[in-house]
């Protein structure tokens, strides 16, 4: 029996030698199109697909292989007789290996200023239904969707070891291939119908890199990136020197490129345990380098370190002074880097943090048995909403420390306060159980500084203590969302003081 190879591929990586060696082992070579004109450009004989079914190509190359001649070739059993009759009798030959891989939908719809029109004729129909029928039938075709296998599989079938748990694995690669693209195209048009919380989702995702463990050293971990990529987010960065990211490095980096992104002028984000431990703005990179280290000179060692400007040789020399795991900037001048790689370990890594998505992007947390997904909190407070409900009115300089300290509130886990004086967070509590000791946490940390500074919490305070605490502390003025039915407590408990506060409507919980 005449051995048949099916090759049909819209990337055509590889192709040309992998067909010619199929060819060089006794297979026919069927194919269609555009694989068709590069195989016998090539020299490679090939077999046009309407010479199979005996129909022409049709409604623009809509309908090539949707033919019984194709799909009896792939599906029918080689072990089963009565299927090899049919076959005889209807005069179709088997088809034992499948080469394709699937109409460019991704890079179309990545594309600027694309149209539904074309995102859809890129929505491939004979590519899916040839390789599921294929892989449905993985005992007698092996079906290959990805050029990174070619060479294995031509040395399988040099070597006749084309086994069964081989083929089955790449019938798993057919269905996990038609599952990104299916869930691309399913993504892509819930965006075009503005649906946002669908019956069901799934989501597609690459794997960016293994990782040596989890959390922890004896949990396994990978890290896998959004297929379609996403502007500013810690799988674009580019690392350019360092040990490999961590699974904890990858977490904690993500929220300070996060944070960091809150602030358009010169900033600089210190983290640890994914809490901000550090946060400064200044005039230029290195001052608010140097202001966000003296936030917490303690926590900042082995931290993560996000800035939002190119890191000078200046900055650099200050950075070198102390361990850090990572330093993410948008850019690195060439000094800067001989400065910072004489410390072989520390992961410098290349971002736009600037760069703002494209798409809508959705904030998901995994919990055992299901998966939460909510808008990502992309705002800070409508100044709209801001109310002053104090006797004392804060003044212009306070409101905009007080902006700073929501901003850095906001990606502190809660329950969370921050102190903040002159652009710099010189007192972070976050992750307690009560929002007193948050707020009393925060205020040991900013010490002396505390005297005139101000006070952001990330949700309302529920009784006047934190207010009271505020008061003996010397805090100035306080913003919170407001919200609590005791909010009139804190409010008095703030005018007794001579403290300025406002409520501002919008909670910034982050758990």
């Amino acid at each position: 029996m005449k051995k048949r190879a099916l090759i049909s591929v819209s990337d055509k990586t590889g192709v040309v030698e992998f067909a010619k060696d199929l060819e060089k082992l006794g297979y026919e070579i069927i194919s269609t199109g555009g694989t068709a004109k590069a195989l016998q450009n090539a020299g490679i004989k090939t077999i046009g697909i309407s010479d199979i079914t005996g129909f022409p190509e049709c409604l623009d190359g809509r309908v090539k292989t949707l033919h019984p001649a194709v799909h009896a070739g792939l599906l029918a059993r080689r072990d089963d007789k009565e299927h090899m009759k049919q076959l005889e009798k209807l005069g179709i030959d088997p088809i034992d290996i499948v080469c394709v891989n699937l109409y460019p939908f991704k890079a179309t719809i990545m594309k600027e200023g694309v149209t539904k029109e074309d995102a859809v004729e890129n929505i491939d129909i004979g590519g899916p239904t040839m390789i599921r029928a294929a892989a449905k039938n993985y005992q007698d075709v092996a079906v290959v969707v990805d050029p990174r296998d070619y060479a294995e599989v031509v040395e399988r079938l040099k070597n006749n070891t084309m086994d069964l748990t081989y083929k089955m694995t790449l019938m798993y690669k057919v269905f996990r291939h038609t599952a990104e693209y299916d869930s691309l195209i399913s993504n892509y048009l819930a965006e075009q119908l503005e649906i946002e919380f669908p019956e069901t989702v799934t989501y597609a995702y690459e794997k960016a890199q293994e990782l040596r463990y989890g959390e922890n050293p004896h949990q396994r971990a990978a890290f896998y990136r959004e297929a379609l990529p996403v502007e500013g987010s810690l799988p674009m960065a580019k690392q350019l020197h360092g040990k490999e990211l961590s699974f904890n490095n990858i977490n904690d980096a993500a929220g300070a490129i996060e944070l960091v992104k809150e602030f358009d002028e010169p900033c600089v984000v210190a983290s640890k345990h994914t809490n901000p431990c550090g946060v400064a703005t200044a005039k230029d990179i290195h001052t608010a380098y140097v202001r966000a280290y003296e936030c917490d000179p303690v926590s900042i060692f082995g931290g993560i370190v996000a800035c939002n400007r190119e890191v000078d040789a200046e900055t650099a020399a200050e950075m070198s002074k102390i361990f850090l795991e990572i330093i993410i900037a948008p850019s690195f001048t060439e000094e800067a880097m001989k400065i910072l790689t004489v410390k072989p370990n520390v992961r410098i890594l290349q971002l736009d943090v600037m760069g703002r998505a494209k798409k809508k992007i959705y904030d998901m947390k995994k919990v055992a048995g299901g998966l939460l997904v909510q808008d990502k909190d992309a705002t800070l407070f409508d100044d709209g909403d801001v109310k002053v409900v104090t006797k004392k009115k804060p003044t212009k300089a306070q409101m905009e420390q007080m902006k700073f300290a929501y901003k850095v509130v906001k990606h502190t886990k809660s329950n969370a306060i921050v102190v903040a004086n002159d652009f710099a967070a010189i007192g972070v509590g976050g992750g307690q159980t009560n929002r007193i000791w948050a707020a009393g946490q925060a205020i040991e940390r900013a010490g002396e500084k505390v005297k005139g500074a101000v006070l952001a919490s990330d949700a309302f305070f529920p009784f006047s203590d934190c207010v009271e605490l505020c008061a003996k502390a010397g805090i100035s003025a306080i913003i919170q969302p407001g919200g609590s039915i005791r909010d009139k407590d804190s409010i008095e408990e703030c005018d007794r003081n001579g403290i300025a506060m406002v409520f501002v409507g919008s909670r910034h919980f982050k758990h």
